[in-house]
């Protein structure tokens, strides 16, 4: 069964947990402004990261991943975004795409997994011609927020080859050609260059139209991959607001603005971090709850329901918007030096609003499940 090959996987005793990276995570924590300031994570982080199978863990055991406990990789991912926002970030987005190993031929996924240390990245394409060539395909076009482009071992392109029919294509990240346009200040250190190709021939066996049932039978793969990015990117995002929180704490031990006691002792701040605290704790419970329901129906029944779906589709996306009003409070009681560059709520600052800003964080999305409380069919497709 499906729920005891999960089960086997999660007691494996060199499963990653939060508490044997711990390693791994300091070493995050001590280049998080290497990170920011260079836009890129460390090359020697990276390899550290890849040699613990940390960018397979939901990749099917079948072709050499993890296959990972949902939850627990949930908390993995929260805890590499407390030490550094833009880590995680491309921690989950590079890790949800190793799902893809279920939807594209078992040959290709064993050929880009059999290196221990394949990475992929992806990104939207601003526009895409894909042509049928002998033994292949020709494709020329762009594709733009491509995060952790800088240490991919792969990109993947998509583009339609007809008006029902999308191929994804799988490229040497050698054989594309990177657009530094990643001047941001939130998230800096994710690299989410553009990638282009002109031209660029794509054998037919590194390409593929999307399978629409898996080919693994394990839990994981019952979950849509938008949801499994909406989850993660709100781990990130809980993850760097309790950083955020926990600065704002350590602050208000310590400060004393001009001619007023320590900021503990003014019962502003006391009331701001109980309010804190509660956002957070709210949104983490949410966000955990919905998660663990989800799990359990995929790994018990094989089954996710749509009330299921978009409960966790809310609890993600409100996990996000609740992050920032989190890391708002705090970055409101560290005062005027939370303006600095140099000072770490500023970096937590900038990172809470640009997840905010991306698909998983729309506002749209409590439409969505507003839409399903209503009794009316939710119109959306990131569930």
């Amino acid at each position: 069964m499906a729920s005891t090959k999960h089960t086997r996987a999660a007691q494996r005793t060199n499963f990653p947990s939060v508490g044997n990276l711990q390693p791994i995570i300091s070493r995050i924590f001590a280049s998080a402004q290497a990170i920011n300031e260079e836009r890129q994570i460390p090359q020697p982080i990276i390899d550290s990261m890849a040699s613990q199978g940390l960018f397979r863990l939901l990749v099917p055991e079948s072709v050499g991943g993890v296959e990972a406990d949902f939850l627990e990789y949930l908390a993995i991912v929260q805890a590499i975004a407390k030490a550094d926002g833009s880590t995680a970030w491309c921690f989950n987005q590079n890790n949800v795409l190793g799902t893809m190993a279920s939807l594209m031929p078992e040959s290709l996924a064993k050929e880009i997994w059999a290196n221990p240390h394949a990475i992929l990245s992806n990104g939207p394409p601003q526009n895409a011609t894909v042509t049928p060539i002998e033994g292949g395909y020709s494709l020329t076009g762009r594709w733009n927020f491509s995060s952790g482009s800088r240490h991919a071992t792969w990109v993947m392109a998509v583009g339609r080859i007809s008006d029902t029919e999308t191929l994804t294509m799988l490229i040497p990240r050698q054989e594309v050609e990177f657009i530094d346009v990643w001047q941001v200040n939130g998230l800096r250190g994710t690299g989410s260059f553009s990638f282009e190709a002109k031209n660029l021939f794509i054998p037919v066996g590194r390409s593929f139209v999307e399978a629409t049932i898996p080919r693994e039978s394990g839990p994981l793969y019952l979950i849509a991959r938008s949801l499994l990015f909406a989850a993660g990117f709100a781990s990130v995002a809980l993850g760097v607001a309790r950083a955020g929180l926990d600065i704002a704490i350590d602050v208000s031990l310590k400060k004393t603005p001009q001619e007023q006691a320590l900021l503990k002792e003014q019962t502003s701040t006391q009331r701001e971090i109980g309010q804190a605290e509660a956002l957070w704790g709210s949104a983490n419970a949410f966000l955990l709850e919905k998660a663990a329901r989800l799990w359990k129906g995929a790994c018990n029944n094989h089954v996710l329901t749509l009330e299921d779906r978009i409960q966790l589709r809310l609890a993600s996306t409100h996990a996000i918007r609740q992050a920032a009003e989190v890391v708002d409070i705090a970055y409101s009681i560290c005062g005027a030096t939370s303006i600095f560059e140099a000072n770490p709520i500023q970096r937590k600052f900038q990172d809470a609003h640009a997840i905010t800003q991306q698909i998983q964080g729309r506002w749209e999305h409590y439409e969505t499940a507003g839409q399903f409380f209503l009794g009316l069919d939710p119109q959306s497709r990131f569930f």
